[in-house]
């Protein structure tokens, strides 16, 4: 039964245990806290030793965590005295038990009544009234965290203040103000006033680093990264954890170990954050840490057991008692098979953690695979409306050398073959007369090719006239083509062509695809952009197939319009036509 004893504590402790593990959020601010106790008063000299045996007894079971047998033994001790002095140092007491007993409300007003008794005392000397000033500041603190225990945050700020306002400054003092004012620094965090949060923090991180103490310094530092973390600057939250984890990196101890635990926590949860998958092994990091303490907690909980109940009280209470721990062994039974459940009910959580970690990892590189496809239809297009852009400014001074150079020499050439007939008194030679024809069917060649590189018509009339050119010549008894073109102006050269291009490959899709017997162009500018609308009423296409996979060439004249900074748009369905807007910005002349 010894063994079932155990084993059922055991678990019991081990719930415990996970209960505090999962209720206690690793980010949030550490109320740290000095007992009056650790130091001893100077009014102890002053007590007789009846009283003072009493009081070192209560502190005793105090030390012990006994609060109860604590709690009574000091009340009686206190309806006992009738010494000032002594029930000031009992109060004290009194208020530290209520405080470890999370008694709060009672424990601020004991600490009220012990702060009202010390402002009474009148000190004889230096030395009384700097251990007077050290008690005073003390118990201000302890009133502070106490407000601060209790959510009455105002309250609470006054008398962390009083501690800040403190002239006395010795290295104890220096501690306390340390506590001060990393309170303070979560309390205006906790309000979202961030400025003065960090500047709380780094002044409890100074005068640590000058106290030398090392583990409230890295206490501070996690609670500095709290901060940060609320403002979402993860990289100097990083920073933050690393500095604290690397303080106490060689303090073992129990204390230094749990902040270790949560540090690693923090930091996995900001490199998380940061997108860096190192976090795993800090998060791990902490869960063997926090593992190790709750292994240290359930051994030294079955010591106790073993201590508290030795093989003969248990075979004697045995036989008293077996009904009812028959009664509470399926009782603790069903809480091992309720911690068993929370245990892979949490172990369920963190896969499904771990789950949407890697799935945001996987969405992740699927954005940066989109983006870099997404690029790379960017310079696909840049490249070829540079190589459109090339072609059409080669044209053009193709078009020009020819009309302005080769034609003029032709005509040239023609005017001399003309001055030399006179001089031919009788009949004027054959080559002559076939020279001039060639020469005259050279230069009709050169104007139709230098007019099939870049309409003239373009060129001296503008876009309106080339348009309706246009029009004329593609309009035929299977298509009826007509315009609509109004305010329209002569432009930059270079934008006309790439204007009149657009409009001849859609016509040119007209006639080789759509089937259209009616076809119409309408053009005009407002606001100076230029709208432009080209109608048919032929076949139609699927709209929803990709550009490329429909095969009219719409893709390029897309790209062109997108890269003169314009919008596109198709309305097309099988059957029922199709109808192409465009509007680009306006260059002028």
């Amino acid at each position: 039964m010894k063994i079932r004893k155990i084993t059922i504590l055991y678990i019991f402790y081990a719930l415990l245990y996970c209960f505090h593990l999962n209720a206690t959020p690793k980010n949030k601010y550490v109320i740290e806290e000095v007992s009056i106790l650790e130091t001893s008063s100077f009014f102890l000299v002053k007590r007789d030793s009846v009283f003072f045996k009493g009081f070192q007894e209560v502190q005793k079971d105090y030390k012990k965590e006994n609060y109860a047998k604590a709690l009574k033994s000091a009340l009686a001790l206190f309806d006992k005295s009738n010494t000032d002095d002594n029930l000031f140092d009992l109060k004290i007491l009194i208020a530290d038990i209520y405080s470890k007993s999370n008694n709060h409300d009672k424990a601020l007003n004991t600490y009220k009544e012990a702060l009202a008794g010390l402002k009474n005392y009148k000190p004889d000397n230096n030395l009384d009234f700097n251990f007077t000033k050290k008690n005073e500041v003390k118990l201000n603190l302890r009133i502070a965290n106490s407000f601060h225990k209790l959510s009455l945050k105002d309250s609470a700020k006054r008398f962390y203040k009083k501690v800040e306002e403190t002239n006395v400054f010795d290295k104890e003092i220096l501690k306390y103000k340390a506590i001060a004012f990393a309170s303070l620094s979560g309390i205006y965090q906790l309000d979202s006033i961030y400025e003065k949060a960090i500047d709380y923090a780094k002044k409890a991180i100074e005068i640590n680093k000058k106290t030398n103490s090392k583990l409230s310094e890295t206490l501070a530092l996690n609670n500095l990264g709290s901060i940060y973390l609320s403002q979402n600057n993860f990289e100097l939250a990083k920073e933050t954890y690393l500095l604290g984890i690397d303080i106490i990196k060689n303090d073992n101890s129990q204390k230094a170990v749990v902040v270790k635990a949560g540090l690693y926590y923090n930091l996995a949860w900001a490199m998380r954050n940061l997108k860096e998958y190192e976090a795993y092994d800090y998060q791990e990091l902490s869960y063997e840490i926090e593992n190790g303490l709750r292994d240290k907690e359930v051994r030294r909980a079955v010591e106790e057991v073993n201590a508290k109940y030795n093989i003969d009280v248990v075979k004697k209470e045995e036989e008293n008692k077996r009904l009812k721990q028959k009664t509470n062994f399926f009782i603790y039974a069903a809480a091992g098979l309720l911690i068993i459940l929370f245990l892979l009910y949490f172990l369920h959580i963190y896969k499904l953690k771990q789950k949407n970690l890697r799935l945001q990892l996987s969405q992740t590189h699927l954005l940066q695979n989109q983006k870099l496809e997404k690029l790379k239809a960017e310079v696909r297009d840049r490249v070829l409306n540079a190589t459109i852009d090339g072609k059409e400014t080669e044209r053009k001074e193709i078009a020009e050398t020819l009309h302005d150079s080769v034609s003029a020499l032709l005509s040239s050439a023609n005017l001399h073959l003309i001055a030399a007939k006179q001089y031919f008194n009788k009949e004027i030679p054959v080559e002559i007369t076939k020279s001039q024809t060639i020469i005259t069917e050279a230069s009709k060649k050169i104007r139709d090719l230098s007019h099939t590189l870049v309409s003239s018509v373009l060129l001296k009339f503008g876009l309106k006239t080339a348009i309706n050119d246009l029009v004329s010549k593609y309009s035929n008894s299977n298509l009826a083509l007509d315009s609509d073109i109004s305010n329209i102006r002569r432009y930059q050269q270079n934008f006309e062509i790439k204007m009149y291009n657009i409009t001849q490959e859609c016509l040119n899709n007209i006639l080789k695809h759509s089937k259209a017997s009616k076809a119409s162009i309408y053009l005009t500018e407002t606001n100076n952009q230029l709208h432009l609308k080209i109608k048919d009423n032929g076949v139609g296409f699927d709209k929803n197939k990709p550009l490329e996979n429909v095969g009219l060439g719409l893709s390029h004249i897309e790209s062109r319009v997108l890269l003169m900074k314009g919008e596109f748009s198709i309305n097309s369905s099988i059957g029922k036509g199709t109808s192409i807007t465009l509007q680009v910005p306006v260059m002028e002349r």
